[in-house]
């Protein structure tokens, strides 16, 4: 168990390269990638399960006793990050299964990274943890709809099955694993240091079946798509901190806000692009999964290098993080 929680502390640490280097080998060498596309709802599922072994129900408690923060983080996701997106497909004219990807990129909830570069940036972590435990409550809903009212003209959407699909890609893992972590404490907690692990190796691969299906449209327009995904990364980042900004939150909310705002659960996103759009629509979606994980770390060690001067909501994150291990 030693070896595996090293093995696993690595993966994590090394996480962003590891999934470059799987993307350039992907793409050099497709072919033995190709059939792993077939996996990627049940990969995702096993993700969405891990992060429901680590919930708790103290995860949840900051939504009741202090809503608004979380409200104003979460309204500002699912709002502000489809809206560029659209702006963005519109101004760089991207073809209809690129902009309609872009957009599910901008409508998926936020990603469990970010938890862990709020941490890092000294961020406040119990109002990170609530945000990304409420929008991926609310995916189901928002994500088909905001879809269907921005992505429509591009593509086909299907709200129903769309929703139907999040349900169970996200939905029924995670409950199943909160529903084993209150079953088996003990055990659970005894291979929580595994399951960054199979997460990373679950994304990794992901990320290869889709990079190996596109190499012909990574080649014609990589590099427009990894333009249009950046800027709306941190056009996110920054509009989520100014959102905090305007509704006079403390540093530590805003950090947190912002960095939810702008890392988005993208493995959903090549999930339900996919599924539902096409192999090229979850383009936008794979590039994010490596470029939040650029510049998560970099926002994330500016920050941790500048002091929060409130030292109550630092306590507060550090104490979730403790009830977290």
């Amino acid at each position: 168990m030693k070896i595996l929680e090293t093995i696993s502390n690595l993966a994590g640490k090394y996480f962003a390269f590891l999934v470059i280097g799987v993307a350039l080998i992907a793409f050099f060498i497709p072919a033995p990638f190709i059939g792993l596309g077939a996996y990627i709802t049940i990969l995702l599922g096993v993700v969405m399960f891990g992060m429901g072994l680590t919930l708790k129900p103290v995860d949840f408690k900051l939504v009741l006793s202090k809503p608004i923060p979380v409200i104003i983080g979460v309204a500002a996701q699912f709002v502000l990050m489809p809206l560029v997106a659209f702006m963005l497909a519109y101004l760089m004219n991207l073809p209809a299964e690129l902009a309609a990807g872009l957009v599910l990129l901008g409508s998926v909830p936020g990603g469990t990274a970010s938890n862990v570069m709020v941490y890092l940036a000294k961020g406040n972590l119990a109002l990170s943890v609530a945000m990304t435990s409420l929008s991926t409550m609310l995916a189901p809903i928002l994500t088909p709809l905001i879809l269907l009212a921005l992505a429509g003209q591009w593509l086909p959407v299907d709200p129903v099955a769309m929703f139907l699909s999040i349900v169970q890609v996200i939905i029924v893992p995670i409950t199943l694993g909160v529903l084993l972590r209150r079953i088996f404490p003990a055990t659970v907690e005894k291979s929580a240091t595994v399951v960054p692990l199979i997460s990373v190796l679950a994304i990794i691969i992901i990320v290869s079946a889709v990079v190996a299906a596109n190499v012909e449209s990574i080649t014609t327009s990589g590099l427009l798509i990894f333009s249009a995904v950046m800027i709306h990364n941190l056009l996110g980042l920054f509009l989520g901190y100014a959102a905090a900004v305007l509704m006079r939150l403390d540093e530590s909310k805003r950090r947190a806000i912002s960095i939810e705002v702008g890392m988005q659960n993208s493995g959903l996103g090549v999930a339900l692009a996919t599924a539902h759009f096409g192999p090229l629509a979850a383009l936008p979606n794979v590039i994010a999964a490596v470029w939040h994980n650029i510049s998560g770390p970099i926002l994330a060690t500016y920050w941790s290098k500048k002091r929060v001067t409130e030292g109550k909501n630092i306590k507060e994150a550090k104490s979730v993080s403790k009830q977290a291990q």
